[in-house]
C-alpha cells in the first residue's frame, strides 16, 4: 500500500522529500517573470535546496530561465509530454549531472544547459533544433547523442570536454560560420556512419538502443568490442551505462553471447 501511495504522490505538484532527495514535482507553472526579472512562488534560497526536479505529465514547455541557478540540483527527469526547453531554463545549475529528456522533445532553445555539470546528453529523434550555447560551459560533457537531422546552433559545445577531444581548437561564433558543416558532421558522426568497426558504438549511443541489434553486433565482433575506444576514447560500454533511456545491461548481453557460443560448440 505504501508503494501505491508513493506513486500516486508523484503526480502532486510541489516540493517534498522523495526517495531521500528534496524534489520539486513541476506542473508547468512559470517560476520566473522575465518582465520584472524576479523569481515567483519560490525564492532563490528555496530553489538552491532542490536536488531533483521531476517534470510531471502534461507539461509541454519549460519556460525561460525557469530553473536557473538551482545550485544543488543534480537530476532532472522529464515526462514525455515536454516539447520545448526554453531559453537558459537550466542555466548555471552547476551540479546538474543527469538529465533524462522527453522522448517527444522538439527544441532545445539557446543556452538551456549553459554552465551545467553534464557528462552526457541523449537527444531524441523528435528534436529538430538545438540552440546556440545549449551546452556551452558543461566542462565535463563528452558524450553527445545527436540525430542526423537535428540543426545545431553556434557554440553548442564550447568549453566542453567534447570540444577538447575534437579536431577543432575553437568553435566560437566568429569562427563557426566557416566550420559549421564540418563541425556539425563531426559531432553527429564521431562513430562513423556505416563502418563495421564502430557499429557497436553507434548502437549504444542511439537514443533508445535495441537489445537485439547490440547482441547481433557483439556476436559478430566478440565481447572485446564493448571495451574498444573510439577516436575520443569512449567505449560502447560507457555509452550504454550513460544512456538514461535504456535498461539494457551489458552483463545480460555477455551472458547471452556465452550461451550462444556454447550452443554452437555443442551442436
Amino acid at each position: 500500500m505504501r508503494v501505491q501511495t508513493e506513486e500516486w504522490q508523484r503526480f502532486i505538484p510541489g516540493v517534498r522529500m522523495y526517495k531521500g532527495k528534496k524534489t520539486l514535482f513541476y506542473n508547468g507553472e512559470a517560476l520566473f517573470d522575465e518582465n520584472i526579472g524576479q523569481y515567483l512562488i519560490y525564492d532563490r534560497k528555496e530553489r538552491e535546496t532542490w536536488e531533483v526536479i521531476i517534470v510531471l505529465p502534461g507539461v509541454e514547455v519549460i519556460p525561460f530561465h525557469n530553473f536557473e541557478w538551482c545550485s544543488s540540483l543534480n537530476r532532472v527527469i522529464m515526462a514525455d509530454s515536454v516539447r520545448i526547453l526554453g531559453n537558459r531554463c537550466f542555466q548555471g545549475c552547476s551540479r546538474l549531472v543527469f538529465v533524462k529528456l522527453s522522448r517527444n522533445l522538439e527544441c532545445i532553445v539557446d543556452g538551456a544547459f549553459y554552465n551545467c555539470a553534464l557528462t552526457s546528453i541523449f537527444i531524441p529523434p523528435t528534436c529538430h533544433a538545438v540552440g546556440p550555447q545549449a551546452f556551452q560551459g558543461c566542462y565535463k560533457l563528452i558524450i553527445l547523442s545527436v540525430p542526423q537531422h537535428t540543426r545545431l546552433g553556434v557554440n553548442v559545445i564550447t568549453r566542453t570536454k567534447l570540444l577538447e577531444a575534437s579536431p577543432f581548437e575553437t568553435l566560437y561564433s566568429e569562427h563557426y560560420p566557416y566550420l559549421r558543416q564540418e563541425a556539425d558532421q563531426w559531432i553527429k558522426n564521431i562513430n562513423g556512419r556505416d563502418e563495421e568497426e564502430y557499429a557497436l558504438h553507434r548502437a549504444c549511443l542511439f537514443f533508445t538502443p535495441l537489445e537485439d541489434t547490440i547482441h547481433a553486433i557483439v556476436k559478430r565482433q566478440g565481447l572485446n568490442s564493448f571495451d574498444k575506444p573510439n577516436s575520443i576514447g569512449i567505449t560502447p560500454s560507457q555509452y550504454l551505462k550513460e544512456n538514461p533511456n535504456t535498461e539494457i545491461k551489458e552483463q545480460k548481453i555477455i551472458n547471452q553471447y556465452i550461451l550462444d557460443m556454447m550452443g554452437e560448440i555443442v551442436f
